[in-house]
């Protein structure tokens, strides 16, 4: 009994603590740190199929960062059409890839992606495709990408990487965080 009343002060004391933030928080909080701000980077990846976008420049703009959602416009040379999207969901995390011609619209392929199936760690957060995804490349005809998985990877300071692995597929485009260039001009006035 005696060393249960020891005890007893340090268990309300590690209860009354609050929660450190997890590590969905900590990533979503190292992207947060990069808003407003612009990166290069080029393919990092030797797929074959990857040569046209090697040949351009690739531009992220770290823009519109709210609590729960933070939005990564990615320029390929001229092509603006693409927006990564990542929300906190509240068990988890969401990438959404939101891709529009050159007047704004929609592309009827668009708003898909995954949702994190484990923790993930502060630096790392997996994507595998998410239901509403796999129904929308089935109906495109593109089953290929039924089986994708997105994953960001940020080495704080220093590089941000986003990757699409699949059976037969690995691309990985990489972003230096060390020289932040000037923003590329908006798409279609959206930012």
């Amino acid at each position: 009994m005696r060393k249960i009343s020891y005890l007893l002060p340090i268990l309300v004391l590690a209860a009354c603590k609050s929660p450190a933030p997890d590590t969905q928080d900590k990533f979503m909080a190292h992207l947060a740190d990069l808003c407003g701000q612009s990166f290069e980077g080029k393919v990092i990846s030797k797929d074959e199929v990857d040569d046209d976008w090697r040949k351009d420049v690739m531009t992220i703009h770290v823009r519109d960062c709210d609590e729960d959602e933070i939005k990564i416009p990615l320029h390929v040379g001229d092509n603006r059409s693409r927006t990564w999207i990542v929300t906190d969901n509240g068990p988890g995390l969401t990438l959404n890839h939101d891709h529009r011609h050159e007047d704004g619209e929609p592309d009827k392929v668009s708003l898909y992606g995954g949702d994190t199936a484990a923790m993930g760690t502060e630096f790392v957060q997996s994507f595998p495709v998410d239901d509403f995804s796999k129904e929308l490349f089935r109906r495109e005809g593109l089953e290929v990408s039924m089986q994708n998985t997105w994953a960001l990877t940020i080495d704080p300071g220093k590089t941000l990487t986003y990757a699409l692995s699949r059976p037969n597929r690995d691309f990985r485009a990489q972003f230096d965080l060390t020289k932040p260039v000037e923003t590329p001009p908006p798409a279609w006035g959206s930012e």
